[in-house]
């Protein structure tokens, strides 16, 4: 008599394996129920002849469930098995680890002290399954203390010669912010595969220990091939390090290797390339990619954005998004971070459009980039409507509202609004200061400015930075305190620093103090021999009290230098067109000569209007 097809063990797993390949757990729970419906058939027994085929279908079981991500239904027919081996315990670990990093490692203890299958006195056996399934879990919940352990485990057990295990060591100690730990294990693995490099190289990057990362990179090429990951990690590294060189020897590399079309690797290459200030090399990897996706717009977007080009970030966004680019939160986020005082504020009203219409309004990243757009193009109010219609506002959000009534001068309400965001349970941070910074500058309440510098550590954990040290200075000068502004630089941490020497300096040309104007001039020629601010500012210093003579001496020390003063720039938006000038440059516009006619002709007419009215006075 024939067994039914269901009643085969070897069948009945095949099916169960099916299911859990394809999510499909009610097929599965279907299968269950024959195993249910026939329990003699399907009896754990430690005596019977067939356990190991038994065995087989309740681990398809169990396993089944894990892959449908039905972790209680696992655990249900975990609890039911008289019998278990290692793959039984893998199966229910493997369905924790959906769960749960924590309930891994619960599950893996009740293992350690649980009895072998067949019922001996020895305790279940863990194999390379187990440790790379809990080693994974220690990774996840970045706990350095258990990942210590299970390598004395993995240890004992005999394990650490297993490459996969080894390779699973190495990344749970980087990710558990141990990468002393993961190099020492990587040093005494006795056999290494393309993964356990990859591993290395990325977590090394990841660890921000870049140079580490990039000769071990140039270690691995003379043992095993790179693969796309690993040049993924190595482009991590030279941009992190700002390595443009060595970024441009690993493109070679990957052109050579024929991975140049890999999405992953050409975004590393634009990373590099925009980080280093390469610009047209990472529109040139841009424009290669055949079908360039909304991650690939962002990487090039931010690459313009953070390189000063802001309208080519611009106009690159308007032709992708005519070519039908799929647009997300973060191209928009991107994009809106472009925006300065000279954006066009037309492109920004339109990507708001944008932002309705798509529904991004609940994005807390598309709102923080609103709030900054309209701000720095001027639109206070616009600014204000968008932070009170964020759904859930966190310390950005406060940063950039607070931001922008600190750009408008408006001081009062930034102390407000410091308040509000306190209140809200929004913790600040140095970007914060800056703002409340600037908001004393405007106000002329130096001592405030003082007050909040030095509660910045005390009260808010907040270290101060260089930026920080320079408003306070410049709020100082503007208060007409420039010996106490002088006496803060010295006194303070960063006395070496350009930024606050340039800040003093600027001070004492706008109140024309000589003395202090000069000191501070020495000091930052000591500090930045080159810096053309240096001469500008003093130069500005000497007009200021009339003294002609000593400018024009300034200003051929300068030239001697070969040092130029930055160019002043103005610019007026028109018809959705922004148009700029650049001040001594006739040919800074394409329509200049046009520009001067027309200004000759205003000119020619207010003259005459006024011999007019001067003739008609004598009259």
């Amino acid at each position: 008599m024939s067994v039914p097809a269901l009643l085969n063990y070897a069948y009945l797993s095949g099916l169960l394996s099916r299911c859990g390949r394809a999510a499909d757990h009610r097929l599965g729970a279907a299968l269950h129920a024959t195993v249910v419906k026939n329990p003699t058939h399907f009896l754990l027994c430690p005596l019977r002849p067939s356990l190991r085929h038994v065995l087989v279908a309740w681990n398809a079981l169990v396993s089944m469930y894990a892959r449908c991500g039905r972790h209680e239904d696992a655990a249900r027919v975990f609890d039911e098995m008289r019998v278990r081996d290692s793959v039984s315990w893998n199966s229910l670990i493997a369905s924790a680890y959906s769960s749960s990093a924590e309930d891994v490692l619960v599950q893996f203890r009740r293992m350690l002290r649980s009895p072998f299958s067949y019922g001996s006195a020895t305790r279940v056996s863990c194999d390379h399954a187990t440790f790379t399934t809990v080693l994974s879990a220690c990774a996840r919940a970045a706990s350095l203390a258990a990942c210590t352990m299970v390598h004395g485990l993995v240890v004992s057990r005999g394990f650490e010669t297993e490459v996969s295990v080894s390779n699973a060591l190495v990344t749970a100690y980087f990710e558990c912010g141990s990468p002393g730990s993961a190099k020492r294990a990587f040093h005494g693995m006795a056999e290494r595969n393309v993964i356990t490099w990859t591993g290395m190289i990325s977590g090394m990057a990841r660890a921000e220990l870049y140079e580490d990362s990039i000769m071990l990179f140039r270690q691995m090429r003379r043992t095993v091939d790179a693969n796309n990951a690993t040049y993924s990690s190595s482009l991590l590294a030279c941009a992190g390090s700002l390595a443009a060189k060595e970024g441009q020897q690993i493109h070679g590399l990957i052109v050579k290797a024929g991975l140049e079309t890999d999405l992953h690797v050409q975004s590393g290459l634009m990373d590099v390339y925009s980080k280093c200030g390469f610009m047209e090399d990472a529109l040139s990897v841009f424009r290669s990619c055949r079908d360039p996706d909304e991650v690939f717009l962002t990487v090039i977007l931010v690459g313009f954005a953070q390189n000063g080009l802001e309208e080519k970030a611009f106009e690159l966004f308007v032709e992708m998004v005519g070519e039908g680019i799929c647009v997300d939160t973060n191209v928009v986020s991107a994009v809106l971070g472009a925006f300065g005082a000279s954006a066009p504020f037309a492109l920004g009203k339109q990507i708001h459009a944008l932002v309705i219409k798509k529904c991004f309004g609940k994005n807390m990243y598309v709102c923080n980039g609103l709030i900054n757009m309209y701000s720095k193009c001027g639109e206070l109010q616009e600014s204000v409507q968008v932070f009170d219609e964020t759904p859930s506002k966190n310390s950005i959000s406060w940063n950039s509202i607070i931001a922008a009534f600190a750009r408008h001068g408006q001081g009062s309400e930034v102390f407000q609004l410091f308040e509000s965001m306190k209140a809200d349970g929004a913790n600040p941070t140095d970007v914060t200061f800056l703002s409340l910074l600037h908001g004393c500058s405007h106000v002329g309440s130096a001592k405030k400015g003082l007050d909040i510098l030095y509660s910045m550590s005390s009260q808010y954990g907040v270290l101060p930075r260089v930026e920080h040290y320079s408003c306070v200075v410049d709020m100082l000068g503007r208060a007409g305190l420039l010996h106490d502004a002088k006496s803060f630089i010295e006194d303070g941490p960063f006395k070496d620093n350009v930024l606050l020497w340039q800040a003093l300096m600027g001070a004492c040309s706008f109140h024309g103090n000589l003395e202090i104007g000069k000191y501070a001039a020495e000091k930052l020629l000591l500090v930045d021999p080159d810096s053309p601010s240096a001469y500008v500012l003093l130069s500005n210093i000497y007009s200021s009290e009339g003294r002609w003579d000593d400018r024009a001496k300034v200003m051929k020390k300068m030239r001697h230098m070969g040092l130029r003063k930055d160019t002043g720039k103005s610019w007026i938006e028109l018809e959705k067109e922004v148009h700029s000038f650049v001040v001594g440059s006739p040919t800074s516009h394409p329509d200049s000569a046009a520009v001067d006619d027309v200004l000759l002709q205003l000119s020619a007419v207010a003259s005459d209007r006024q011999d007019g009215l001067m003739e008609g006075n004598a009259l």
